[in-house]
């Protein structure tokens, strides 16, 4: 076995184990303790791994183009893995719990008004400031917060703001992500206002470098996928990269959850290929080719998009509850009280943890629940990547337990 290849093996076997010990990857690979030594302290010199005694560490978190970039080509075929799909291939290892979130990281520009402006109009700001957002960025937060094992894919600039990226998600307590960087594009940003009479918002994105994913770096998230129970995606990424994830991810048996915001008609695109689709009003509207004016109308649109290909449709109706339809059956729930201050990353953090919540098991009923929940916490706390802790609520669910109806059996 060549060096390069049995590298390879061992950054597979650390990305599942996130440890190893040199007397156990000698007996592996049936070489020496010396040659296990040396492949670590290469690692180790790369800030792959970091050393302990008799063994390493995976080192999760870290900017993949400055890795290759930084220390050649060696490291970068290790990392560029061929992973076409075998016939009949299947996943080895599902870990449960494990979701998996490929979107777009932005810097937020955030001005708090009192009043949203009108045509041609400009008003004084109460109060502004930057954060970081993203939908994919805060749907991964969402999903980690609700108790699920997440990897976090995104591309951004080369710019001072990827440090604002790296460092945010360094902090999160996301499990792992990779952060590819564009030579051309900057990191995303948006812009937006916060009304503070009732907490909604109107927001501009700037998309930047989380619409230049490449088909190479969407194959290389391959060993992630592989152990994903659920994989979630939205339509802030180039279409190209979206689709081919999505297939992906069929190929391999995981559970595809599709938030389609921002809107597009690419949206029609992807559905053969989605389990799971999570539109609020708006964007239902849209894709059902209807207006959403009430409970019944959502149903309705639910039918319209089930019609479409999807299994499952879970629309958010905001401060009006939530629809969802499995195969047929829709069920409609209130929403939870909540004191509105920031709806910025309401619908980011309902998908987060339904999907986290589906990755641990949960049938839809249950799931859609711990996410209604969870996005009625989330709203109280100003900016969208603000997020609650699971046992916040599940004393919330306790605490206010609002009934679910059937609306088609």
């Amino acid at each position: 076995m060549f060096t390069e290849e049995r590298r390879r093996l061992i950054l597979e076997f650390l990305n599942q184990h996130d440890r190893a010990t040199v007397n156990e990857l000698a007996e592996m690979f049936n070489v020496s303790a010396k040659t296990i030594r040396n492949d670590f302290n290469f690692f180790s010199k790369n800030n792959v791994v970091s050393r302990c005694y008799g063994g390493a560490i995976l080192i999760r978190r870290k900017m993949q183009d400055q890795l290759i970039k930084r220390y050649g080509s060696e490291i970068n075929s290790i990392f560029k893995t061929n992973i076409e799909p075998k016939p009949n291939q299947t996943k080895s290892t599902v870990m449960n719990g494990y979701v998996c979130v490929m979107g777009a990281f932005h810097v937020d520009i955030v001005a708090k008004v009192q009043r949203f402006p009108q045509k041609g109009e400009t008003l004084k700001a109460l109060d502004s400031f930057l954060g970081p957002g993203g939908k994919g960025a805060n749907q991964a937060l969402a999903a980690s917060k609700a108790g699920a094992q997440v990897h976090f894919v995104a591309k951004v600039g080369k710019d001072h703001f990827s440090d604002v990226a790296f460092e945010h998600l360094a902090n999160s307590g996301i499990h792992s992500f990779t952060l590819y960087q564009s030579d051309s594009d900057p990191t995303g940003n948006a812009l937006i206002y916060v009304s503070q009479n009732d907490g909604e918002n109107m927001i501009a994105i700037c998309p930047g470098a989380n619409q230049t994913f490449t088909d190479e770096e969407v194959q290389a998230i391959e060993p992630q996928l592989a152990q994903a129970a659920v994989l979630v995606v939205q339509l802030e990424n180039n279409i190209s990269a979206t689709l081919s994830l999505l297939k992906l991810a069929k190929q391999r048996g995981v559970f595809t959850i599709l938030n389609p915001a921002p809107y597009s008609s690419d949206v029609e695109l992807c559905l053969p290929y989605v389990d799971l689709i999570t539109p609020n009003e708006t964007e239902a509207s849209e894709i059902a080719g209807m207006a959403i004016t009430d409970k019944a109308s959502a149903i309705a649109a639910s039918e319209r998009i089930l019609a479409k290909g999807v299994s499952q449709v879970v629309i958010t109706l905001g401060a009006n509850g939530v629809v969802s339809n499995d195969h047929g059956k829709a069920h409609y729930w209130p929403a939870f009280k909540a004191v509105s201050v920031d709806t910025t990353g309401a619908g980011d953090s309902f998908t987060g943890a339904l999907a986290a919540a589906l990755s641990a098991g949960q049938k839809l009923p249950q799931a859609v629940k711990f996410a209604a929940a969870f996005a009625s916490l989330a709203v109280e706390l100003e900016g969208a990547s603000a997020m609650p802790d699971k046992e916040q609520v599940l004393s919330r669910m306790h605490s206010q337990n609002p009934t679910i109806s059937a609306a088609f059996a």
